[in-house]
Parts: structure tokens; sequence; C-alpha cells
């Protein structure tokens, strides 16, 4: 039940249910549409808009959270107290890299010893406020272990390919001799995806934010470790491109090649039919590469439909229209899921973070009149939970170690790798084709 707040007193039990949303307090607070908007400041400069706060001024904000002398909520205490704990058991579970440092862990303790202190008859709150310290040490500890075992982990080897042409490997291992069913592929990537993408949390997807904030005031990046995840991520999507490509380029005999590029279109379309958009993108990309793309004569052997299909989902026109409808379709179809198949939603992470970034940057944090801008950051914090809500998904097909393990160890070729492999395959077609081919070729045997 929430706070009844005194005739005279500030409403802090009602701003804590409005910053929580009617969909965590449960309720809506009658009037709150009608408060706000006052310019004489203080309390007046909180607006609310369907019990939810959307805009207020820093100082009203701290009026209304923090008591004063004027109000010190002793008959209902105890609620009060359950609340401050409730709001930093969210904190803690959702930003816990914000109490890595020794001057915020000793602002918490002491916050907790003074709340402690005010619920001396039953201990309630001193057993959540020492289960939720325990918690949120044993995530510092956990993230912290996970950091160590990451850098220990080396990325795939960049294979420097042919030098120059060179007599093709009489058994040369590929995909296909790993797998050849691109539905069993597609789940492969899937729970490579589900598993990368979990390692992510709220306070990751904050950086974008933060960072932003710090190239604006011309700030270096401070700490790095809170990234990591988004750029190992990242650098996941960079690494499946860069294996498709290797995978066609290296191939000697058209025929071959032909049938691996229809391969990795049938994977790509598993991959729409899944909702793993992420893999997908990453697969489309690799083929459309510029080694991959210039091979003319391997492309017309393709049936091309069913990549004019998915290029189709992917058209960056219209600000992606088409992948954001399909995102939507998939979206629908996890709320509504019976099964964990159907729950799986898996966007593409450079788009989830460039929405993120323009959010960010086309609205404001305080509006004209000074006023923080809540309705941006309700915004942000919406698509974020919607993230996490997919990321919490657990990978329902069955792992198979040995595709997994190729997928994330195999050789895969440098650019200049993969011209070579290119142009070894199909000869250059015009002039810039030569020029580059040349220059290329100069490089090599240099280098040599």
């Amino acid at each position: 039940m929430l706070l009844e707040p005194q005739e005279t007193m500030p409403q802090t039990s009602v701003v804590f249910s409005s910053i929580l949303g009617p969909s965590c307090s449960g309720q809506v607070q009658p009037g709150m549409g009608e408060r706000g908007g006052g310019a004489g400041g203080g309390s007046g400069d909180l607006i609310f808009q369907d019990g939810r706060l959307i805009s207020g001024s820093l100082e009203a904000l701290m009026e209304h959270l923090v008591p004063t002398v004027d109000y010190y909520p002793d008959a209902k205490l105890k609620s009060f107290s359950a609340k401050i704990v409730q709001l930093l058991k969210e904190w803690t579970e959702a930003f816990p890299y914000d109490f890595q440092d020794e001057k915020a862990m000793a602002e918490l303790k002491a916050i907790t010893h003074r709340v402690t202190q005010c619920d001396e008859e039953n201990g309630t709150v001193k057993k959540a406020i020492a289960q939720m310290t325990q918690s949120l040490l044993l995530s510092l500890a956990a993230r912290s272990q996970l950091q160590e075992l990451r850098e220990k982990l080396r990325p795939p080897a960049v294979d420097k390919g042919p030098i120059l042409k060179t007599k093709p490997p009489a058994a040369q291992k590929d995909i296909l001799g790993v797998c050849c069913d691109p539905l069993v592929l597609a789940q492969q990537l899937t729970h490579i995806e589900l598993d990368r993408v979990s390692s992510i949390y709220p306070e990751d997807l904050m950086q974008i934010v933060s960072h932003m904030d710090s190239l604006d005031n011309h700030r270096c990046r401070g700490d790095l470790t809170k990234t990591y995840s988004l750029e190992a991520y990242d650098n996941w999507f960079n690494c499946l491109s860069m294996l498709v490509a290797t995978e066609v380029c290296r191939v000697v005999k058209k025929k071959h090649r032909t049938r691996m590029l229809e391969f990795f279109i049938d994977v790509a379309r598993e991959c729409f039919n899944i909702g793993n958009f992420n893999s997908m993108m990453a697969i489309i990309s690799g083929m459309n590469l510029s080694p991959v793309a210039r091979l003319k004569k391997t492309w017309s052997k393709v049936k091309t439909a069913k990549f004019d299909v998915l290029e189709h989902h992917m058209d960056p026109s219209s600000n992606f229209c088409n992948y954001r409808t399909a995102l939507q379709g998939a979206t629908q179809r996890s709320q509504m899921a019976n099964s964990s198949r159907e729950k799986i939603v898996i966007p593409v992470f450079n788009l989830f973070v460039k929405d993120i970034y323009f959010l960010h940057k086309i609205h404001t944090n305080h509006l004209p009149n000074g006023h923080i801008n809540f309705k941006k950051f309700w915004e942000i914090s919406r698509q974020i939970h919607e993230f996490m809500t997919w990321t919490q998904v657990e990978c329902p097909f069955e792992k198979d170690k040995k595709i997994q393990s190729y997928l994330l160890t195999a050789p895969i070729y440098s650019e200049e790798a993969l011209f070579v492999a290119s142009f070894e395959s199909e000869g250059p077609e015009n002039h810039m084709e030569k020029d580059s081919w040349k220059t290329l070729r100069t490089t090599l045997l240099n280098r040599a």
C-alpha cells in the first residue's frame, strides 16, 4: 500500500511510485496530471502525465525525494524505509558497476546504515539490505571474473591466405564439411548470439549515452571495461561477416562457390525465420563485401530470388523501415509465445545502438524551461528494457560443440587475402580492378 502523505508534507511516496511508473507501482496516483506547471519553483515544477513523471526541475525532485525538517515520516517509517530499500535494490541489480569504486560503496553503506537504524523492531529491512549487499558483491565478483576470462580468449586467427596464385590444398576444410544443413547452422548461430548478448547489462547500454556525453564535453572515455561487452558483441558481427566472405572466396571451383553462396543465403533465411536478425545481417554483409560481390560469374549461377527477399528486408531506405516492420512482428510473436522458440528476438545490434544514439542526440536532457526531460529518458529506458527482455530468453536448440567450435575458431582471411583469392578466382574486369590487382600484387611481393 502506498504511503498516505500528511496534509502539509511533501508527497515523497508519490514520487517514488511515479518514477517507477504505473506498471511498477500497480496504481496511478489521482491528481498527478493536475500538478505542476507552476513558475514559482519547488514541487509545482513536477509535471505528470497519465501518472508518470515527464518533466521537472532538479530542485523539485530533491524536495520530493529527500525528507526535510518539515517532513520526517515517523508514523509511516517502515513503509518509507521499505521503499528506500526497494529503490536501492533495483539500482544495485540493474547497475552494479555504479558501486565498484570504494567511494560509491561507502555511500551505499552509509545510507543503508541509517535505514537499518529505523527498523529495530523486526529486522525485516535489515535482512533485505543484507541480501541486497550480498547480491551486489556476488554480481561484481562474477563480472570481474568474466572480464578476466574474456581477456584471455583470443579472437579467431586471421589467415593471410595465399600470397599469390598457389595450388589449391588437397583437403581444405570448410563450413559445408562441418554442417550442410542451413537450419542447424542458423540454430547454432542463434546459440552463440544469445550466449554473447546475455553478458550485456543495462549499464553497458547506458555507456552509449555517457560516452557520447564525454565526447561532447571533449573528455576521453575512461573505464573501457564498462563497454567491453558491447565491443565484444560488435566484433562477433564483424567476424561472422568475414567468415562468410572467407568461406566463399577461398573456394577454387566456381560450382562449389555457387553452392557456398546458396548455402549461406539459406542460412540467412533460417535466421530470419528464427528471429535472429543480427546473424542474418552479418551474413548478408559478408556476401556484400567487395571481394564477394565482384564475383559476377559465380553470382550468375546463383538462384538469387531468396537473396533478393533478404536484401528487401534489410533495405536501408526509410530508416530500415522493412526491417523494423519485421522486428515488430517478431516482437509481437515473442510477447504471445507459448514456446521458447517463438520468444527469440535478436535485433541488429548496430541499428539498436544507433537508435539509442540518435534518441539521445536529437532530444535534449533539459527542456527550455530548465526541467529535466524525463520523457526522453523514459523512451531510452523502454528500449533498453525491451532489449534486456530479449537477452534473457533461453536458447531452445541443442548445442553442437563441433559446429560452434568451427564458427568461433575457424581462420578468417584478412581484407587483402580476400581480394587475392577473389582475383585469382575471377580476374579483374575493368581498369579500376586491374589497377587494384596490380597494386596489391606489388605490395604482397615486396612484403614477401
